[in-house]
C-alpha cells in the first residue's frame, strides 16, 4: 500500500525517497530511511515442488542479533535462488578463499603484519540520495582496474537503479544470461574474469557466516578486488559510521582488511562521505572510508548480504 503522508514529509526532512512501490521489495536506497510496511511483497513466479531450498531463511532465534527481530518483522524479499552456474562458481572461490584466509593467519602469527591491506577503490560521492549503488559500483570496479571518474549516470542505467535504489535481487539487466543480482552481474560484465557471486546472509548471521566474510575480503583484496556490500541497518541494531540510528539500505565497497587481526577489521568506501547535507541531511557525519569489524559489518549485511 502507498506510504502515509507522514511517513513521506519524514523522508522529505531525512532528504531521501520513500520505497513505496513493488521495486521497494527488492531495492537498496543509498542511504534512504524506509517504510518496508508501507511496501508490497514482491511477486515471485511459483516454484517447482523439486526446487532447491531458497539461499536465505528467518532466523528469529532467541540469540538472534540485534536488530534480526525488525527484519524478519518487515522484510519484503521475496525467495533467493543461485544459478547452477553461481553455486559451482561460488564453490571454486570457497576453495581459495580459505587458502588465502589459511595464509592471512598464518602471517599473523609468525608476526609478518602489515597493517592495513587495500585493493585501492577510489571513492565517490553518490550524486542522488539513491546513487549509492551507482556510486560502489564505479568504486568497486576501480579496485581492480585502478580508472577513476566514472559515470554514475552510466552505472545507473545499467544497474536500473531508481528512485527506490538499487536491487539486491530480483532485477534482471541488461547484460547476457542476468541472473536477478544486479550488481554482480554489473560487475561481471564491467570486469570479464572477475567470478563475482552473490552470499546472501540470514539475519542473524553466525559464526560460519563471519567466518566466510573473512575468508571472503581475504580473498579478493589479494586478488585486487572490492566486494560489493549491502547493508540493512535498523533502528537497535549496529550501523555504518556516522549513519543515524535509522533504518537505511546502502551499498558500499569493502576494500580492504587488516593483516594485524587477520581480517577482524576491514575497510569499506562509503558513497555518502563527501555528500552535500542539502541531499543527505545527515551527510556530514559520514567519512569517505572508515574501519569497522568485519563482524559487525556482516550483522549490518545479514537480511540481505555481499557479492565477492
Amino acid at each position: 500500500m502507498p506510504a502515509t503522508p507522514a511517513l513521506l514529509r519524514a523522508a522529505v526532512l531525512t532528504a531521501a525517497a520513500l520505497l513505496t512501490t513493488a521495486t521497494a521489495a527488492t531495492a537498496t536506497a543509498s542511504a534512504v530511511p524506509v517504510s518496508p510496511a508501507a511496501s508490497p511483497r514482491s511477486v515471485s513466479a511459483p516454484e517447482p515442488d523439486n526446487a532447491p531450498e531458497p539461499d536465505t531463511a528467518p532466523d528469529t532465534a532467541p540469540d538472534a542479533a540485534p536488530g534480526a527481530a525488525y527484519k524478519a518483522a518487515h522484510d519484503t524479499l521475496g525467495p533467493q535462488r543461485l544459478t547452477p552456474a553461481q553455486r559451482e562458481q561460488a564453490a571454486a572461490k570457497q576453495v581459495k578463499a580459505e587458502a588465502s584466509y589459511a595464509k592471512a593467519l598464518g602471517l599473523r602469527t609468525v608476526g609478518l603484519l602489515a597493517g592495513y591491506k587495500l585493493s585501492g577503490g577510489i571513492q565517490q560521492p553518490q550524486q542522488t540520495s539513491y546513487w549509492c549503488g551507482p556510486a560502489m559500483l564505479v568504486a568497486a570496479q576501480s579496485a581492480h582496474d585502478e580508472v577513476g571518474g566514472r559515470s554514475q549516470q552510466d552505472a545507473a542505467t545499467l544497474l536500473k537503479t531508481n528512485t527506490s535504489g538499487t536491487a539486491w535481487y530480483g532485477i534482471d539487466i541488461n547484460v547476457p544470461s542476468p541472473t536477478g543480482y544486479p550488481v554482480a552481474d554489473a560487475l561481471n560484465s564491467r570486469l570479464p574474469g572477475a567470478g563475482y557471486v552473490p552470499n546472501a546472509l540470514p539475519y542473524t548471521p553466525t559464526a560460519a557466516d563471519k567466518t566466510a566474510f573473512k575468508q571472503h575480503i581475504t580473498h579478493d583484496t589479494d586478488n585486487d578486488y572490492a566486494i560489493a556490500g549491502n547493508a540493512w541497518e535498523v533502528p537497535g541494531g549496529p550501523h555504518l559510521v556516522g549513519h543515524p540510528n535509522i533504518e537505511i539500505f546502502h551499498w558500499v565497497a569493502v576494500d580492504g582488511y587488516n593483516t594485524d587481526t587477520a581480517a577482524g577489521e576491514v575497510d569499506y568506501l562509503d558513497p555518502v562521505g563527501g555528500v552535500s547535507t542539502s541531499v543527505i541531511s545527515w551527510a556530514g557525519s559520514v567519512p569517505k572510508s572508515a574501519h569497522i569489524s568485519s563482524d559487525t559489518l556482516t550483522t549490518i549485511m545479514g537480511g540481505r548480504g555481499y557479492v565477492w
